[in-house]
């Protein structure tokens, strides 16, 4: 895995990376057609190693089967620090996406967008960065303020930073808890939702993330056996 050549390396270049690649988010589009190919991306780490596994695995929007995968390991490229995780897992997410013969018509993050302190995400950067149709999907709410969705499958809340909507708690299961879905670029909130709840068929995560996810742990756990 190589890391690109202009990659932050400190946390005052990483802010100002994020502070130049914010105005460049597009937070409306149309959710993918009934045909499209939708991807999904997710890492793991060891962090004893000091390593990162990343993988791309790209479904039909239709019927929700594999189409094609693939897999990037390499050293972790930025440290942990709050609110710059998209630093330390982005270059192996871009070489993953890079393995796929197919381009996606939009790719679901687990984890933010939007709703983000400087409204640039892990999907959001990635979506500035590739000009990639992305949304974010999130297991848990970070530090913003949400009310509980009703607990029907469908249902949904606002997700609240300082009186401003960022993404929306929305629950893909009767009577589970919630995900956080947020927009990443050129869609729009309410197609994000749409597309979270088509990509739920049966479980509270997408498929996509739960394909991802599993292909991600294989890859670092073939990494460092």
């Amino acid at each position: 895995m190589s890391v690109p050549a202009d990659w932050p390396t400190d946390e005052k270049t990483a802010l100002a990376e994020q502070e130049r690649l914010r105005p460049l988010v597009s937070a409306a589009g149309p959710a993918p057609a009934p045909g499209a190919l939708v991807a999904g991306v997710d890492v793991a780490y060891d962090d004893e190693r000091d390593v990162v596994a990343a993988a791309a695995v790209l479904l039909d929007y239709a019927t929700l089967e594999v189409v094609e995968q693939s897999t990037a390991v390499g050293p972790v490229a930025f440290p942990y620090l709050p609110g710059l995780l998209a630093f330390r897992e982005l270059p192996a997410v871009l070489e993953a996406l890079e393995g796929l013969t197919a381009e996606p018509d939009l790719v679901v993050c687990d984890g933010y967008g939007l709703a983000h302190p400087r409204r640039l995400g892990l999907a959001s950067h990635l979506g500035v960065r590739t000009g990639l149709r992305t949304i974010g999907v999130a297991k848990t709410p970070f530090t913003f303020t949400y009310g509980l969705p009703g607990p029907e499958r469908g249902a949904w809340a606002p997700l609240v930073d300082g009186g401003e909507e960022v993404g929306r708690a929305v629950r893909t299961r009767q009577g589970v808890k919630p995900v956080f879905v947020s927009v990443g670029h050129r869609i729009g909130l309410d197609a994000a939702v749409a597309v979270t709840l088509a990509l739920t068929p049966s479980f509270r995560l997408p498929e996509t993330t739960r394909r991802a996810d599993t292909l991600c742990r294989q890859a670092l756990a073939a990494a460092v056996a």
